[in-house]
C-alpha cells in the first residue's frame, strides 16, 4: 500500500516522457463534513422546490376542480337583494323590517367616514392593498393560531367574507374556502374598492335577525345608520366576531370590550384621532330595551300574513303603513307583562292576548303573547278559545230583536235540559229577575232560557252577523259561550256596540308604498253596513253598561269614560276573558294556558278586567271623552206576573211532552224544585262551563234576598264538578220537535 503511493506517474514535458511523484490524497476525515453540509443545503433547496412546485400543481388542480363547480365566470352575477318590507305606525314611525335582510340598502356615500373604517380596522387592515385574498393576513392568522396568541384579525378578508354571504353556504370545509377564495378574486376584479365594501355593509349578518347596517342599527339603536356615532359603528364592527354571543342587548359587557378594541384598532391605524377614541372610550354605545320591541313582532307577522292579499308578491323594496299605535302598544304589552309577571304564577296563568280596535275596525294594539322570544305563536289572532259568559250578548241581542227588553224578566232557577242542568258560579238563584241584571251579574240559567226562547240557530247567526268568523254549534250550551272563537274576532264582534250598530273588518294595513314613493296600495273606507238597529244598540249599552257598574266587571277603573263590557271563564277556569269599549276604543284581553290546563280559579272579573283598566287608562290618556251611543226605548214599568217571569218553563214543558207546573202562589215567590231530567230523546248537548247541580247546596228565595256579592264570581271560585250526562242516542226518526228546531242528539 505504501509503494502505491511513491509511485511515479509518467507525464510529458518538452515532448519528453516523465514520472514525477503524485502528492498524497487529503484525509478523508477532514473533508467529510463539508459533502455533508453541502448535500444536505441542496437536497433541502431541490425537495423545497419540488414540494413547491407539487403544492401549486395541486393547488391549481383543486382551484380548477372546485371552481369547475361554480356556474360560469361569465354568467356570475351578484345576487339581487332581497326585498325589504319597512313596517310603520300610524304616525310614520318604523316598527319592524321584514324579510331576508331586514333593512333598507344605504349608500357608503351617506355613512359617516368612520362606520365602513371600523370595519376596515378590525376584520381587514389590507383591505385597499390586497386583491381579494391576503396572503400576509393568513400567515399572521396561522402564526397566531399555532402559537395559540390571539389576535384582533382574521385571515378571511372583507371581500372573502362578502364572497361568502353572496353565493356559499356558512359550512367550514377546505372546498368552500377555496370557492370562497375564487369568489373573492372575481369580485375584486368586477368591482371596485368602495362598491365591494358597500355591498359588505348592506349584506352582512348582525344577529337578532338583521342583516345589513341600517337593520343593526334600527334594531339595536333605535335609529338609522347615517346617524350613527363612533361608539355605535364601533359595536357594529365587533359583531363580526360573533354576531350572537356578542349582541349589545343580550350581553352589554361582551359588546363593550368587543368595541374597545375596534376604536383601540381605528386608533393604531390614524383611521381616528386619539381624542376621539378617549371620548367614544368613555361615552361607550347603549342598546335600546323598548317596552314593545318584543310584542310588536306579532303586530308584524300579522301584517306580513295580510301583505299576502293585499300586494301579492313582493320583489322590491316596499314601505307599509299600519293602524298600529306604537304608544297604545307598548302600553298592552306593558299591561299584560306586568300583570302575569305579578300574579300569573299565583293564578296558574301561563300566557295572554289583548287586541284593541277602534270604532272603524282598525287594529291598534296586538299582543299575541307574554314574550315573543320564546313563543311566536299568535294567540291573538290564532288561538281559538271558549268565550264563556263574553258571548251572553249575542244571546241577549238576539233576545232584543226578537221583541224582549232590558226589563224583561226571567226566572233565574233550576233548569233541567236532557240531563244538562246549567247553574251559576255561586250556585245560588234570583228567582225572577231582569235581562239587565242577568246579564250584568252573568248568570247562566236566565242565558240559557234566553237562548232556547230565541233558539240557539238564531243565536249562532246573530254572531256571525256581528263579525265571529268561526263555525259555531247550534245546541242550548252556546249561550254559555262552548263554541271557540279567537280573541281578534271576538272584539272585532263587540265593535258594533261602541260605533253604532255598523259592522267592522278588522284591518291593519293603511298603504302600501315602493321604496321610491309609487303607492302600490291604498285602503278605501269599506263598511258591512248595519249589523243592529240604533235602538237594539242602545238597549245593549244599557245593559253592558251595568255589567262596569254592579256587575262582574265591578274592578273596572276609567275614571271620566262611559264604558261597558262583559266578562267570561270557560269550564274549569280553562280561559279568562274580558272585552270592554269607549266611544272611542274596543280591547279584549284572554288569559289562559297554551295547553289548555286549568288555572288556579282565574276568572274573567279579576286579572282580565286589571290588565284591561291599566290598558285602557293609558291608551285613553289625552283623547276627547266620548260617550256610549244611546238611544231611548220605551221601558216595561209594568208590575210583571209571576207567568211572565218564566214563559220558558213552558215552553220547554210544549217541547219535551213534560206537564206544564200549576202556577205557584204570587206571595211565596220561592225558586222551583229541580225537575227530573225530560226524557228528550237524541243524546245530550256538549257540557257547558257550568257545574252540575247539587240537591244539597243552598238555594236562595224573593222572601230571603241575598246580597249582590253572592252572585258575582268571586277571587277564588270553587272548583266545579263534573257533568253528569245520559249518553244514550236514538235515531233521527225519534228526535222531537225540541230537537229539529234548537239542534242536538
Amino acid at each position: 500500500m505504501a509503494r502505491r503511493y511513491q509511485r511515479r506517474e509518467p507525464r510529458f514535458d518538452d515532448g519528453e516522457l516523465r514520472a514525477e511523484r503524485r502528492p498524497p490524497p487529503r484525509s478523508r476525515a477532514r473533508k467529510k463534513p463539508r459533502r455533508r453540509a453541502r448535500s444536505l443545503f441542496g437536497s433541502f433547496i431541490y425537495w423545497g422546490f419540488t414540494l413547491a412546485l407539487w403544492g401549486a400543481i395541486a393547488g391549481g388542480g383543486l382551484a380548477v376542480y372546485y371552481g369547475s363547480r361554480l356556474p360560469p365566470i361569465d354568467q356570475l352575477a351578484v345576487p339581487k337583494r332581497p326585498p325589504n318590507i319597512a313596517i310603520l305606525d300610524d304616525n310614520g314611525e318604523l316598527l319592524a323590517n321584514r324579510g331576508d335582510t331586514g333593512g333598507a340598502a344605504v349608500r357608503l356615500a351617506d355613512l359617516p367616514p368612520y362606520v365602513p373604517k371600523a370595519f376596515i380596522a378590525i376584520e381587514d387592515r389590507r383591505f385597499y392593498s390586497h386583491w381579494g385574498v391576503d396572503p400576509l393576513g393568513i400567515g399572521r392568522a396561522v402564526v397566531r393560531n399555532v402559537t395559540g396568541h390571539g389576535g384582533m384579525q382574521g385571515g378571511s378578508t372583507l371581500t372573502q367574507q362578502l364572497a361568502k354571504n353572496l353565493f356559499l353556504t356558512q359550512e367550514r370545509t377546505i372546498s368552500r374556502k377555496i370557492q370562497e377564495a375564487i369568489l373573492a378574486l372575481w369580485l375584486e376584479r368586477k368591482y371596485s374598492k368602495d362598491q365591494i365594501l358597500e355591498l359588505y355593509l348592506n349584506r352582512v349578518y348582525f344577529g337578532s335577525g338583521a342583516y345589513g347596517v341600517e337593520a343593526a342599527a334600527e334594531r339595536y339603536f333605535g335609529h338609522g345608520a347615517k346617524t350613527i356615532t363612533l361608539s355605535e359603528a364601533a359595536v357594529l364592527a365587533g359583531l363580526m366576531k360573533a354576531p350572537s354571543k356578542l349582541a349589545p342587548d343580550r350581553n352589554p359587557e361582551g359588546a363593550a370590550d368587543r368595541a374597545a378594541q375596534v376604536i383601540a384598532a381605528m386608533a393604531q391605524e390614524g383611521h381616528i384621532t386619539e381624542a376621539m377614541a378617549k371620548a367614544a372610550l368613555a361615552h361607550p354605545a347603549r342598546a335600546r330595551q323598548d317596552i314593545g320591541a318584543g310584542s310588536i313582532n306579532y303586530a308584524a307577522d300579522y301584517v306580513m300574513d295580510m301583505l299576502d292579499d293585499t300586494v301579492g308578491a313582493i320583489d322590491q323594496d316596499i314601505v307599509v303603513t299600519t293602524t298600529i299605535d306604537a304608544r297604545m302598544q307598548m302600553a298592552a304589552e306593558g299591561a299584560l307583562k306586568q300583570a302575569l309577571d305579578e300574579k300569573g304564577a299565583k293564578l296558574g296563568v301561563g300566557q295572554g292576548a289583548l287586541v284593541a280596535l277602534d270604532p272603524t275596525g282598525a287594529i291598534r294594539a296586538l299582543v299575541g303573547g307574554r314574550d315573543y322570544s320564546e313563543s311566536q305563536f299568535n294567540r291573538a289572532v290564532s288561538a281559538k278559545r271558549q268565550p264563556g259568559s263574553a258571548f251572553k250578548p249575542f244571546v241577549y241581542l238576539a233576545g232584543l230583536e226578537q221583541g224582549l227588553t232590558p226589563e224583561s224578566v226571567r226566572e233565574d232557577g233550576p233548569l233541567d235540559i236532557k240531563g244538562w242542568r246549567p247553574e251559576n258560579y255561586s250556585r245560588r238563584y234570583m228567582g225572577p229577575v231582569t235581562l239587565t241584571k242577568a246579564l250584568s251579574l252573568s248568570l247562566n240559567t236566565v242565558a240559557v232560557r234566553v237562548g232556547l226562547e230565541v233558539g240557539p240557530k238564531t243565536v249562532a247567526k246573530t254572531a256571525h252577523r256581528l263579525g265571529v268568523q268561526s263555525d259555531l254549534q247550534a245546541n242550548a250550551s252556546i249561550a254559555l259561550g262552548t263554541s271557540e272563537v279567537t280573541p281578534l274576532e271576538l272584539v272585532a264582534a263587540y265593535t258594533p256596540f261602541a260605533n253604532g250598530g255598523i259592522g267592522v273588518q278588522p284591518h291593519v294595513i293603511v298603504k302600501v308604498k315602493s321604496a321610491g314613493g309609487k303607492t302600490l296600495y291604498q285602503r278605501k273606507s269599506v263598511s258591512l253596513g248595519r249589523v243592529i238597529a240604533p235602538q237594539y244598540v242602545a238597549m245593549m249599552n244599557d245593559m253592558m253598561r251595568e255589567t262596569l257598574l254592579t256587575g262582574t266587571a265591578r274592578k273596572a277603573q276609567l275614571p271620566g269614560w262611559e264604558a261597558a263590557g262583559k266578562t267570561g271563564t270557560s269550564q274549569d277556569f280553562r280561559d279568562a276573558w274580558f272585552v270592554g269599549y269607549t266611544g272611542r276604543l274596543v280591547a279584549g284581553v284572554w288569559l289562559g294556558n297554551d295547553d289548555n290546563s286549568p288555572t288556579k280559579k282565574a276568572s274573567g272579573g279579576n286579572l282580565p278586567v286589571e290588565i284591561w283598566s291599566r290598558f285602557m287608562n293609558i291608551a285613553l290618556k289625552g283623547q276627547p271623552v266620548a260617550g256610549l251611543p244611546s238611544g231611548a226605548w220605551r221601558s216595561e214599568n209594568a208590575a210583571i206576573p209571576e207567568e211572565i217571569a218564566k214563559p220558558i218553563d213552558d215552553l220547554i214543558g210544549l217541547f219535551t211532552g213534560e206537564p206544564q207546573p200549576a202556577p205557584r202562589p204570587q206571595p211565596s215567590r220561592m225558586s222551583p224544585a229541580p225537575r227530573p231530567p225530560a226524557a228528550i230523546p237524541g243524546g245530550s248537548p256538549e257540557p257547558p262551563p257550568v257545574a252540575e247541580a247539587r240537591p244539597d247546596l243552598p238555594q236562595s228565595s224573593a222572601s230571603a234576598p241575598q246580597a249582590i256579592d253572592d252572585f258575582l264570581p268571586p277571587e277564588d271560585i270553587p272548583t266545579v264538578g263534573s257533568i253528569e250526562r245520559p249518553r244514550q242516542r236514538r235515531g233521527a226518526s225519534e228526535r222531537s220537535v225540541f230537537e229539529q228546531i234548537f239542534g242536538g242528539g
